[in-house]
């Protein structure tokens, strides 16, 4: 395969900042020479994106969308470069930066597959729900509005972002490892008709019950499918580099069997690994958790 890593040093969708230094801490982890051990084709942007320091941006006169300029400029960015990507016949990797970047990210796989009439499904491995809008966001953060955004819920700016409409089915989202929602989003999921696995969930039907379930949800809803995966979906015990952390988390070998469960369907054409923040890590073993669900995902088995 020609896995295309995206870096996405975006910064401005949270409160905690230091995740511009995620995609970095993810390539020092050995990102690229995991993958080409796996007989992968590995490439990467010749000009990687520029994103202005946090610091230095204007916030925006929108309390309740943060940095919305910004986040637009870079996601449109980056929308492009998946686009492009998806032509090519490669897979897109991309490596976050806060999670305001699946905006961008299913914005290029909409353009690049309407067309074709694919139905593109998300997993969406998270501890929160980032289907906040104007409307219900408590913080005004954006890496809380951008799937709801993604799916046709906000903001004009975010919902138009690269082109006009929504750019996902929220019939087509799955959500695993939930276990943080705000009031008015979760009204707001429930109304959409999107699929929750919260942590409840896996802890009243197991893992394995939910992992299949995951898996016939797939099979059923669309032809290819994007994995938006979260960081903060891990318990902060053994993932403390990320931004948002939520105790009673997904554990290591979960988040591992899940991969290779995504993998064995054969329709996962892309992911995004997002908010690994390495000023809050411990000897980078966030970061090096990330390119071990990469290299799960894309093939690499034990035995």
């Amino acid at each position: 395969m020609n896995v295309h890593i995206i870096e996405m040093p975006l910064d401005f969708g949270g409160k905690r900042h230091g995740s511009d230094m995620g995609p970095s801490a993810i390539r020092l982890a050995g990102i690229t020479d995991k993958l080409e051990s796996l007989g992968h084709e590995v490439s990467m942007d010749k000009e990687p994106k520029e994103i202005e320091a946090q610091e230095y941006a204007d916030i925006g006169d929108n309390p309740k969308a943060k940095y919305l300029q910004p986040i637009s400029r870079a996601c449109t960015a980056l929308a492009n470069t998946v686009e492009a990507s998806i032509q090519r016949n490669e897979f897109p990797l991309v490596l976050g930066g806060d999670h305001s970047v699946v905006l961008g990210t299913v914005a290029g796989l909409h353009a690049a597959y309407r067309s074709k009439d694919i139905r593109l499904g998300v997993l969406y491995v998270d501890a929160h729900g980032d289907f906040n809008t104007a409307e219900t966001t408590p913080s005004g953060n954006i890496h809380g509005e951008c799937l709801a955004a993604s799916a046709g819920f906000g903001l004009p700016e975010l919902v138009n972002l690269h082109h006009d409409g929504p750019k996902l089915d929220p019939q087509n989202i799955c959500f695993v490892g939930t276990r943080d929602l705000d009031t008015g989003e979760r009204q707001l999921m429930r109304q959409a008709g999107v699929t929750v696995y919260s942590m409840s969930d896996i802890d009243r039907l197991g893992f394995s019950e939910v992992v299949k379930k995951v898996k016939l949800f797939f099979k059923t809803h669309c032809d290819v499918v994007h994995i938006s995966f979260d960081m903060d979906a891990l318990d902060p015990s053994i993932a403390p580099g990320t931004g948002v952390p939520v105790p009673g988390g997904l554990n290591f070998r979960e988040a591992l069997l899940l991969m290779e469960e995504m993998a064995a369907l054969n329709t996962v054409r892309s992911m995004e690994i997002v908010e690994v923040n390495p000023i809050l890590d411990v000897r980078n073993d966030t970061a090096a958790m990330a390119v071990s669900l990469a290299a799960r995902l894309l093939g690499e088995k034990l035995w």
